[in-house]
């Protein structure tokens, strides 16, 4: 179990070094053999607190810490020592990690000595360099009248010490944990680089010349396996862990996979073995606005400190100026997933440049996170579940930061829905200009709203801050990009939310807009027949508010579901009444729409022959007006003329439809089209270049992020 991690520990602080602080002792100090020298070897020294029981998981790490803590070959280097920073938020095991580790390069008998020094400086009263030293010297076995009465000496003692052991050949690991300011460390650090130094932070120094090994949380096996061990070295029978794998899962989740998150929930799942399951624990957790306060348990954990949650990130809040503070209260008021660094600044109300350097600060105090898959432009910035929760309940607890996260909510909301209309247009774009250029704004666009979706669809669903129709605008600018994607149940959820928004507002045609796009999403998710209600709601009020062309896209989309559901004979009747409705208003391009659906209806019925014709009309048209469709049509065209037996033509049609879908960032139906096109093949007896076919279409279901194989029709 990863317990030790770096919190105020109090009075009863690790035993085995000396606290000056304040000028009291609160320990005694531990020197001695940690095993029997041999007889040539002088007895090694020890000052380390025992190894964390059970801990789990950091496999990774731990090696990475270790392999730079391994000594060189060859004689005791004098240059700067090699040193380590292990750095994170609080909570997540760095001081477990630490020890473990030196624990293992203790007992690879790769230093002479350990010490351990709890440099506390997170507490009310972090320890100085000057006491540190008195602490260190005590446990290198000087003091008494040995002990100089001047710091300036002490020092100088402490280092000539160390650069004794290093003439002698006997490294040291110095171990300080919980370093708070730079200026912690310098006066400790050895003179030569013989000897090994770990320091554990909650914050980032880069000024210090140190080897960073920053924690994250673990991951959900190692979570799972944490909260089994600490369990099971309580109770050796204790069966939860299996009986109840999946609420030990999601107890996991809510805890963040943060090791004193989890080891607080195994220690209150310990004291109420009398009631249970985990599944109840699991409902409280779930309850509670403020996870932070909820998880916490009585009792210590081995090495003494209190098993608290919100105290450990009230220590690093503190030390943040006001500003900073109220930028990760902001942030953790607008709830998403992650943030790009122009929404942080909407957010904070800050300008980029100056929003860029407060999420720069709360990084180096791992209060938020960083990554960048690709340029600059793509920075991400996230906030851990359980740091949110503390922020904020922090803004809650004071009217006006509360008042100020709605404001950065609506501010959110607005962005979000300008860039998505924005990216809205530019998405269709290519089907009526395939230049490249237009072809760029298309991709850049898709980028966009891929890196954005899940705080879009957030953003939809918080409360109003008195503007529902941005939820509805951005509820249907996402609506194309959700279709192309195939993310149906996205689809689904932002334009319910839609409908009952536009129905409360009377908006009838804004309504029959939102019923359009549930009824199709719907469909494209399997559900066609609860597709029905809407889509005849939306062609009713479509109807109301007089706009034929929304009327006809309403039947389109009704006789598509009808054909789903299995109402053959209704989908080809709607379609065909969506044609002629299209044909009168001179619209060639849902004109082709339709007839490309009449056509699905038609080979669904088993009329490949009539279909196929179907589908050639549709190319007709799509042909001037739409160039994705047009690939939509040959592909159906294909499948047609495959089933009518006509397979050299449907081998052209499909090599057609490829040509055009290849242009496109959709490999769901590049995939589809490629299958299609080695079946044909394979029907023509061209096996080799059939065997190419099926290679080009597994590449790009790969790439779609499918894993069934999918033929036919690209609905």
């Amino acid at each position: 179990m990863q317990t030790g991690e770096d919190r105020p520990a109090g009075p009863d602080r690790y035993h085995d070094h000396v606290d000056f602080r304040g000028g009291h002792f609160h320990g005694p100090v531990s020197i001695g053999a940690d095993r029997e020298p041999a007889a040539d070897e002088p007895a090694a020294l020890s000052a380390l607190p025992p190894a964390p029981a059970g801990f789990t998981g950091r496999d990774r790490e731990l090696a990475v810490l270790l392999e730079g803590l391994r000594p060189s070959d060859g004689p005791l280097s004098a240059g700067f020592p090699v040193m380590w920073a292990v750095t994170g938020l609080g909570g997540m095991g760095k001081t477990a990690l630490a020890l473990r580790a030196a624990h293992e390069a203790r007992a690879k008998r790769w230093f002479w000595g350990a010490l351990f020094l709890d440099l506390a400086g997170y507490d009310d009263t972090p320890v100085t360099p000057a006491q540190a030293v008195m602490s260190l010297l005590h446990a290198l076995g000087v003091g008494g009248a040995q002990l100089p009465s001047e710091e300036v000496d002490q020092h100088g003692l402490y280092l000539g010490r160390l650069a004794t052991l290093a003439d002698q050949g006997k490294r040291v690991l110095l171990l300080f944990d919980n370093v708070c300011e730079p200026s912690q460390l310098p006066p400790l650090l050895p003179g030569g680089g013989a000897h090994r130094v770990v320091f554990t932070s909650r914050e980032s120094h880069p000024s210090l010349p140190a080897r960073e090994l920053p924690l994250g949380p673990l991951c959900p096996q190692d979570s799972a396996a944490l909260i089994a061990s600490a369990l099971i070295l309580r109770e050796a029978e204790d069966d939860r862990p299996e009986r109840e794998a999946e609420s030990v899962r999601e107890l996991t989740r809510l805890c963040g996979h943060m090791p004193l998150a989890l080891q607080i929930a195994a220690a209150l799942l310990r004291h109420r073995r009398s009631r249970g399951r985990v599944a109840s624990l699991v409902e409280e957790l779930r309850s509670r606005a403020d996870l932070t306060d909820t998880l916490r348990s009585r009792g210590v954990d081995q090495y003494g400190r209190p098993l608290a949650l919100a105290p450990v990130f009230e220590a690093s809040v503190r030390r943040l100026p006001a500003d900073r503070t109220r930028a990760l209260c902001l942030l953790a008021q607008v709830p998403c997933a992650d943030y790009g660094t122009d929404t942080a600044a909407v957010i904070t109300g800050l300008r980029e440049p100056t929003a860029l350097d407060a999420l720069d600060d709360l990084a180096r105090a791992h209060l938020v996170t960083w990554e960048q898959p690709g340029d600059e432009a793509s920075l991400r910035w996230s906030i851990h579940d359980l740091v949110r929760s503390y922020a904020a309940a922090l803004a809650a607890s004071d009217p006006d930061l509360a008042a100020a996260g709605s404001t950065a909510r609506a501010r959110a909301r607005r962005h979000y829905h300008r860039q998505a209309a924005h990216c809205d247009r530019h998405l269709s774009a290519p089907v009526h200009d395939p230049s490249p250029v237009a072809a760029g704004r298309r991709d850049a666009a898709l980028a966009w709203f891929d890196s954005e979706r899940t705080n879009l669809v957030a953003a939809v669903q918080w409360p109003d801050e008195g503007d529902p129709e941005m939820r509805i605008g951005l509820a249907l600018h996402l609506a194309e990009y959700l279709r192309w994607r195939r993310f149906f149940e996205d689809w689904i959820t932002v334009s319910r939310i839609a409908r009952a928004l536009t129905h409360r507002l009377g908006d009838e045609h804004a309504e029959a807009t939102a019923c359009n796009h549930l009824g199709n999403a719907l469909a494209r998710a399997g559900r066609p027949v609860e597709a029905l209600e809407p889509l005849t709601r939306a062609a009713h009020l479509f109807h109301r508010t007089v706009d034929p062309t929304g009327e006809g896209m309403a039947w389109i989309n009704l006789g598509l579901a009808h054909r789903r559901a299995g109402h053959l004979d209704l989908a080809l009747a709607t379609q065909l009444r969506a044609r002629d409705r299209f044909r009168a208003l001179g619209d060639e391009w849902n004109e082709g729409r339709a007839q490309h659906n009449a056509g699905l209806a038609l080979d669904a019925a088993g009329r490949h022959a009539e279909a196929a014709t179907a589908f050639r009309q549709a190319c007709e048209l799509h042909q001037a007006h739409d160039r994705i469709f047009h690939g939509d049509s040959l592909n159906s065209l294909g499948c047609a003329l495959h089933a009518a037996g006509r397979i050299h033509e449907a081998v052209t049609a499909l090599e057609g439809s490829l040509r055009i879908r290849q242009e496109y960032d959709n490999w769901y139906a590049t995939g589809l089209t490629w299958h299609n096109l080695a079946r044909a093949l394979e029907a023509a007896g061209r096996q080799a270049e059939a065997a190419r076919a099926r290679a080009m279409a597994d590449e790009a279901r790969a790439r779609a992020g499918i894993k069934a194989v999918v033929h036919g029709h690209h609905h």
